[in-house]
Parts: structure tokens; sequence; C-alpha cells
């Protein structure tokens, strides 16, 4: 049993030194400014969160990922089981926050009672004509240029000492259930996990998190979910003729199945853009996968090894 159950990733935090060159790849990358003053940029996606990703003025560094508490109610359980305060939210939308140190030393925040704004309209295109179905007549398709559509956040990848001591606290905490470990040449050797929220019949992502016991803790990547396949593929060309750094894609993960493109931001910290991932609910449960699903492609270039 854990203390909570949370929701879903609410957002990530990092440091710069410059929230202009930040705020500009941002805006490349999809995102729009939700607020701005002289220490914090706080940017957000087109689905209605508040923020989905923070930069406070300092050293380049990652600083924090934040999940989204049922309630307020279970905010202030988890805050007592973990002898902690509940704080303001100092940021757009308002709430609460409860913050936690993982056993690397990551922050961990958990929030609660955010405002909501209306989502915004996001790239929308008339139906695809595929081989077997043709709902598109006497409609050009015609998809237009610019970033991408950001929507939401969806997951962070952190690499972290031991496996088996991080997947403890954050499952015992936050209800995590693996939705495939990853093992090492044998199923025995399990070195890591996606893990997605226990949200009962309601549908998950297949994971919010993945752990990889790499040995030594490191801020992996964040991933942010976009209108679709032409609207990540119009992305990337912008991102292109931007010039700005490409990582890895495009392809087709085995696990989680999403079509995924990488970036890096302006002080190398990898974002990802993705689409068409698979939905769990907790009756689906959990399954043990190889590295080599975990490192391959259904599709798509070769892990680069700048991945980490």
């Amino acid at each position: 049993m854990s203390i909570i159950k949370i929701q879903d990733i609410a957002y990530v935090r990092f440091t710069a030194p410059d929230l202009d060159a930040m705020e500009s790849f941002l805006i490349d990358f999809g995102l729009s400014r939700a607020h701005r003053d002289d220490t914090h940029l706080y940017m957000k996606g087109t689905d209605g969160d508040a923020f989905v990703h923070v930069t406070e003025r300092g050293e380049p560094g990652f600083a924090a990922v934040a999940f989204e508490a049922a309630s307020l109610a279970d905010l202030e359980t988890l805050a007592a089981a973990e002898n902690l305060p509940v704080e303001d939210i100092t940021g757009p939308g308002g709430g609460k926050l409860v913050r936690l140190t993982d056993p690397d030393g990551y922050v961990v925040e958990v929030v609660a009672g955010r405002a909501r704004s209306t989502p915004q309209p996001s790239r929308r295109l008339p139906g695809f004509n595929d081989a077997s179905d043709k709902p598109r007549l006497n409609e050009l398709l015609r998809v237009g240029g610019g970033p991408s559509q950001v929507l939401r956040i969806g997951h962070c990848v952190l690499n972290v000492t031991d496996f088996r001591i991080s997947e403890e606290w954050y499952k015992s905490r936050f209800g995590f259930i693996t939705s495939d470990e990853i093992f090492l040449g044998d199923p025995s050797l399990a070195i890591g996990a996606f893990m997605r929220c226990d949200r009962g019949e309601t549908p998950s992502d297949h994971h919010t998190l993945f752990l990889m016991g790499t040995g030594t803790p490191k801020f992996n990547h964040a991933a942010f979910e976009v209108a679709g396949l032409d609207d990540l593929m119009v992305g990337n060309t912008f991102l292109a003729a931007k010039e700005r750094q490409h990582e890895w894609g495009v392809g087709r993960h085995f696990l989680g199945s999403q079509i995924f493109d990488y970036w890096r931001d302006p002080w190398g910290h990898a974002v990802e853009h993705w689409t068409d991932g698979d939905l769990l609910d907790t009756a689906w449960g959990s399954r043990q996968s190889s590295v080599d699903e975990l490192v391959g492609t259904q599709w798509g270039p070769a892990l680069p090894p700048t991945m980490g």
C-alpha cells in the first residue's frame, strides 16, 4: 500500500543562467509563456495546465520533477506521513505542494489544487487516408508550418544509483505500477522500470516515470505530447531550420510504442516530442522486457550513446 496515488506528472523544473535563451528554445519547441519575472520562467502547453516547465535563474541543472495528487486531502496525508509542510505554489495557477527528496537527492514536488485555464485548440487535421480506411474525401490536407503544438508533459526519466531502492521509495509513496521492468541478460537482474499511475479503470500513459539504475544519478529526459504525427514532423522541420540541437528520432519505441523525436535545450537537457503512446489501466498488469527492447526501435534510427 502506498501513502497516496498520484494521478499524473505535473511539471519539470530546471535552473539556467539565461531565461531569454531558454524561452526562445521552448517557444521553438512548442510551448508558450505562462508567466515570467526576473528570476523565473513558466511555460505551458495547450491542455489547460497552468505550466509544465519551469526555469529558475541560476547555474544550469535539473531542479525537480512534480506529480499531481488526486486532492488537497491526499496532499495533507502525504505531508503528515513524511512530516513535511504543505507550501503554497509560487507560480501561475496557485495551489499547494509538498517537497520531498528521493534517495538520490532528486527534489520531488507533489502538487494539488492548481487552477486550470481553458484548453487552447491544437492543430487538427482531417482523417488519414491509409490503405484500409479513407475518411478524407473532397478535402485537401495542408499541415502548415511552425513549431509543434505541445499539449502537456507526459513523463520524466531519471538515472538512479540503485534501481530497487528508488523503485521502493517511489512506489511506497505514490502508488506507481510497473508497466515494463527492464532486465539485463537474465530476468532476475532488473535494472529499471517504466512505471504508470494507478488510476483504476481510468487509463494512464504506459509510463509517467522511468527509473534506470545506471549507478550514477542524472536527469535523462522529459517528454511532451504533441498534437499528432504530422505535428511532430512539422516541429522536427522547424527546429532543424532553427539549427536547434537534434538528439534522436524520428522513430517508434517498443516500450510505450510512442513515435518520438528528441532535442537538447541550450544547456544539453534532453526533451522529447511524442505522440501515439500506449494507454493502460490497472487491470493490464505488468511484464518484463529486455534491454534490447528498451534501446531498440520498431522503426527509426538506433539509440545514440549520448542518450545515456
